[in-house]
C-alpha cells in the first residue's frame, strides 16, 4: 500500500499529526501496536485527571461542613469504582479518537512499525504477520515508556510504574513515590487523598524541581499539611521485595534509613520507545536517547520525520501536537514559524495545581535581566476564599528595562486553565503594562494574574 504520510504511533502527537495531514489533502496511515490515543489517552493524561477529580471530590465532601452542608452518613469511597471511572473516561476518549480517524478519512494498521530504507515501513501484527507500506514521507511518533533506574527494577506488583498505579486491584496502606515530577506528585496526592499512607522521595533539594523555587516551597508546605511526608536531598539505593511488602534503602544527608510499603511507585522519567524500530538499518542519527532533528523536525535522512518524545524538547502532549502540525504544514509547502520552547506551559493537576510558562526567577537572574516580581497570593482573592481555595498565588516576572513578560508560575485552584493568559500575551509580545490595563473580570481566579503584575510595577490595589 502506498501513502502520502505514514505515521509511526497513534498518541497525541501522532494522531494530531495525522488528521492534520488529512485536512491538508494528504492520503495518510496511522500504524499503532496498541490503542488509539497511546499513552495521554490511555495510561497519561486523561485517565490520571478522572482519578484526580474523584479525589478531589471526595475531599470536597469530607469538608461539606466547611461551605455549610451537612451529609447524615459516612463518607467513603470505593477504590475499585474510583479505578474503574478513570479507564472508562480513557476508553471513551480512546473511541473518539477512532472516530475523528474515520471521519477524516484515516487508515489504521494495527500492529508494531519498523522504519526501512526506501520510505517504507514493515508492520508485523499480533498473530505475527508482516506486511509493507509505502510512502512519501514517515512520521516517527513512538512516544516514550516509564523509566527504569537499575536500583530501582519494575516487578509490575511491588515496584511499579504510572501504568500499573492508574489500575491497582487494591488500594495499598503505604506507598513510596520516588520521583517529584508531576506523574510522581500527581499519584502522591490521588493516594493520600484515598487516605494511602504515602512518602515522596526526591534527589533534588526541591519537589517539582522544574518549578520556580517559591512554587516549589509552596506545594510542599501544602502537601506536608495534607499528610504527606517528603524526603529531600534524598535517593533510593536498593529495594527488598523478597517479604510481604517492599522495604526501601534511602540515602540521605544524615545517612540511610529504611522505609517499609507495600507498593513503590517509580516516577523518574521517560524513556523514549526508539529501539527496535528500524532506525539504524535507515541510518537516522539519534542522540542520548533521541531522534535528532532540525527546526522541522526532519532527520539527517529525507523524507523520515519525528515529532513528541523520542525527539529534544519538553516531553508533552500539546508539545507533541504542536510539532506534528508543525511538521506536516511544512511538508504541504505552508510558511511556518519554529516552535518557541521557551513559551511552552508545563502543568501538574495535584491539590493544589501547578502552572507555568517561561523563565523562574533564578533563571531570569542567570540570564542577566533586570527584573520586576509582583506577586499576589489567593488569600487575597474573593472568588478564591469564596470558593473555600485560599493557598496558593500568582508570580510574574518582567525584564524592568523593556517590560518584557519573562515568566508567569501559578499554584492555586484552577491555575491550569489560568494560565494560557500568559502564553498568549507572550506570544503577542504583550507588556506587562498591557496586562495592567487590560481589565480583568472580577470576582475571578484570574484577576489574580492582573493584581501580581500591578505588584510588579507597585500599583496593587488589592494587597
Amino acid at each position: 500500500m502506498k501513502f502520502d504520510i505514514i505515521v509511526l504511533g497513534s498518541g497525541p502527537g501522532g494522531y494530531v499529526t495525522a488528521i492534520r495531514a488529512s485536512q491538508l489533502g494528504f492520503k495518510v496511515a496511522v500504524v499503532e501496536k496498541e490503542n488509539l490515543g497511546g499513552i495521554c489517552l490511555n495510561w497519561g493524561c486523561i485517565p490520571t485527571k478522572a482519578l484526580l477529580k474523584s479525589a478531589q471530590v471526595f475531599e470536597y465532601l469530607k469538608h461539606a461542613s466547611d461551605y455549610g452542608l451537612t451529609i447524615n452518613g459516612e463518607v467513603d469511597k470505593d477504590f475499585n469504582a474510583v479505578i474503574a471511572r478513570s479507564r472508562s473516561v480513557a476508553d471513551g476518549m480512546s473511541k473518539g479518537v477512532q472516530f475523528l480517524m474515520k471521519k477524516n478519512k484515516i487508515e489504521i494498521i494495527d500492529g508494531f512499525g519498523k522504519v526501512k530504507p526506501g520510505k517504507k515501513v514493515e508492520v508485523t501484527d499480533k498473530d505475527g504477520k508482516v506486511s509493507e507500506i509505502s510512502a512519501d514521507h514517515i512520521i516517527i511518533a513512538t512516544g516514550a515508556r516509564s523509566r527504569e533506574l537499575p536500583n530501582l527494577p519494575q516487578d509490575g506488583k511491588k515496584v511499579i510504574g504510572y501504568r500499573q498505579a492508574l489500575t491497582l486491584p487494591q488500594q495499598p496502606k503505604k506507598m513510596i513515590v520516588v520521583g517529584s515530577g508531576a506523574i510522581g506528585v500527581e499519584f502522591a496526592y490521588f493516594y493520600n487523598s484515598m487516605g494511602t499512607d504515602v512518602t515522596i522521595v526526591e534527589f533534588m533539594p526541591n519537589i517539582v524541581p522544574v518549578e520556580d523555587e517559591d512554587i516549589s516551597k509552596q506545594f510542599e508546605r501544602s502537601l506536608k499539611k495534607a499528610g504527606i511526608k517528603i524526603m529531600t536531598n534524598a535517593s533510593v539505593e536498593k529495594v527488598d521485595t523478597t517479604g510481604e511488602g517492599v522495604k526501601a534503602t534511602v540515602k540521605t544527608s544524615k545517612g540511610e534509613e529504611i522505609l517499609e510499603a507495600d507498593i513503590v511507585l517509580s516516577a523518574v522519567g521517560i524513556k523514549t520507545n526508539i529501539e527496535n524500530i528500524g532506525l539504524e538499518d535507515v541510518g537516522i542519527a539519534t542522540d542520548r536517547d533521541k531522534i535528532l532533528v532540525n527546526e522541522y523536525y526532519q532527520t539527517n535522512i529525507p523524507g523520515y520525520y519525528a515529532i513528541g518524545d523520542v525527539v529534544p524538547g519538553q516531553a508533552l502532549a500539546h508539545v507533541a501536537s504542536a510539532e506534528g502540525i508543525l511538521c506536516v504544514e511544512k511538508i504541504a509547502g505552508h510558511h511556518v514559524e519554529p516552535l518557541d520552547y521557551g513559551n511552552i506551559p508545563g502543568c501538574t493537576y495535584a491539590t493544589p495545581e501547578i502552572a507555568s510558562v517561561g523563565m523562574t526567577e533564578k533563571k531570569a537572574k542567570e540570564a542577566g535581566y533586570e527584573i520586576k516580581v509582583g506577586k499576589f497570593p489567593f488569600s487575597a482573592s474573593g472568588k478564591a476564599k469564596a470558593a473555600g481555595t485560599p493557598d496558593g498565588f500568582v508570580k510574574v516576572i518582567f525584564d524592568a528595562k523593556y517590560g518584557e513578560w519573562l515568566g508567569c508560575h501559578m499554584i492555586g485552584a484552577g491555575v491550569t486553565d489560568m494560565i494560557a493568559e500568559a502564553v498568549v500575551a507572550r506570544k503577542l509580545e504583550t507588556t506587562g503594562y498591557e496586562i495592567l490595563k487590560a481589565v480583568h473580570p472580577h470576582p475571578t481566579m484570574s484577576e489574580a494574574v492582573m493584581e501580581a503584575v500591578a505588584d510588579a510595577y507597585g500599583e496593587v490595589i488589592h494587597l
